[in-house]
């Protein structure tokens, strides 16, 4: 059971709406993400999306509302809610989703999920 350093794991790479896998958790992929610029709006039909902002600011946009989340604050995005992550400068996030869950919610749009 080895420790996951997530500095050296966002080390591993540079682009941004790349999540890369770092480890397992109940059947969830434990992700880091990097985020910069807008990402589509989008919903996921059958599971919440957690982020927990690691570095930087993400703006979540949900319901009408423009929401700030600074390092050390998370949100939580309920299912089929649409909703969509943005940041003007680069921001380093952890992601928590089930195992196969495509991160636009829909599998044809969805980036890969490499493990480092």
């Amino acid at each position: 059971m080895p420790k996951v350093n997530l500095a050296e794991k966002l080390a591993q790479f540079s682009s941004h709406w790349d999540p890369h896998v770092v480890a397992d958790y109940n059947g969830n992929d434990v992700m880091v993400v990097k985020f910069q610029g807008d990402f589509p709006f989008h919903h996921h039909e059958t599971t919440d999306d957690f982020f927990l902002v690691l570095e930087g600011e993400m703006i979540m946009d949900v319901d009408g509302e423009s929401i700030p989340v600074g390092p050390g604050e998370l949100f939580v995005v309920p299912k089929g809610v649409t909703h969509r992550p943005r940041a003007e400068t680069e921001c380093k996030v952890l992601l928590i989703e089930p195992k196969g869950e495509p991160n636009t919610g829909d599998p044809a749009t969805a980036a890969a999920k490499p493990r480092i």
